[in-house]
């Protein structure tokens, strides 16, 4: 019965161990995002900053209940969510094929290379009237410029995770009598999985400019309308509001990554 006990403290103690760290780092970021906005409430009050234009927390607390009595947070939300997540995933998902596939064919991939410097110099934020010519204002516009923007930089990404691969293995696998498919199934898109994940965090920045640029230019909703209308008013405390939901919704796409890392690593 002893012995049961101790496990138990021991399993305890561990336990608390653990979550130590754990508590301390969210501690450390709750007290940060407090006396951010604590000091900048106090110098708006003091009169160190003029509330025209910097805005501030209290009215920015008022203004985000407004928007979300009347659901029009809701539905922005939802609207640069749907855009930026569709486009995310299309655009990673076939740039990430695209660049590994050049692997597999490098004749084609030297072609290719300079054609593909070019595109990804390019501000691809350029494309987004044609694109809006092309598709219209809907939500179709949006995505499509989310999915040219995360396109090129997941072929970038995942073409250079797989030039990085083990030259070692590769020639290993040859003497074995693997064929060129089989090297690739086995020892580079496993090996260029992390340059793939790397990507996909870059790229979800990515999406979000490209949804909000979208809608910069042409939309009747969404974060990106609510911002742009917003700071036509002048209404800086709605323009803090949206640029806050764009964080939120960044910080919830990059906690999905992180999801399907801890996935493909079992």
């Amino acid at each position: 019965m002893s012995q049961d006990l101790m496990a138990t403290v021991s399993q305890g103690q561990q336990r608390r161990s653990a979550l130590s760290p754990w508590l301390l780092i969210v501690l450390g970021q709750i007290a940060l995002t407090i006396g951010f906005f604590g000091l900048w409430e106090i110098a708006i009050r003091a009169g160190w900053l003029p509330v025209y234009l910097y805005g501030q927390p209290s009215g920015i607390a008022r203004k985000f209940l407004d928007l979300l009595a009347d659901g029009t947070l809701v539905q922005s939300t939802l609207v640069t969510g749907l855009e930026s997540l569709v486009g995310f995933v299309i655009g990673c998902s076939l740039g990430s094929a695209a660049g590994l596939a050049l692997w597999l064919t490098p004749r084609f991939a030297l072609i290719l290379r300079p054609f593909i410097v070019a595109i990804n110099g390019l501000p691809k934020i350029a494309l987004a009237p044609l694109i809006i010519v092309w598709f219209g204002i809907g939500i179709e516009s949006k995505i499509a410029i989310a999915a040219i923007i995360t396109f090129i930089v997941s072929l970038m990404t995942a073409f250079s995770g797989a030039q990085e691969v083990d030259q070692d293995l590769i020639r290993l696998m040859r003497s074995l009598g693997a064929s060129q498919r089989q090297t690739f199934a086995k020892i580079v898109a496993p090996a260029t999985m992390p340059w793939i994940i790397s990507g996909l965090r870059l790229n979800v920045g990515f999406a979000l400019i490209g949804a909000v640029v979208g809608e910069y230019i042409a939309a009747k909703s969404g974060l990106g309308y609510l911002v742009y209308y917003a700071g036509t008013l002048y209404d800086l405390n709605a323009v803090w509001v949206g640029l806050f939901a764009l964080m939120l919704l960044a910080l919830v796409l990059d906690y999905g990554i992180t999801l399907l890392e801890r996935r493909l690593s079992w």
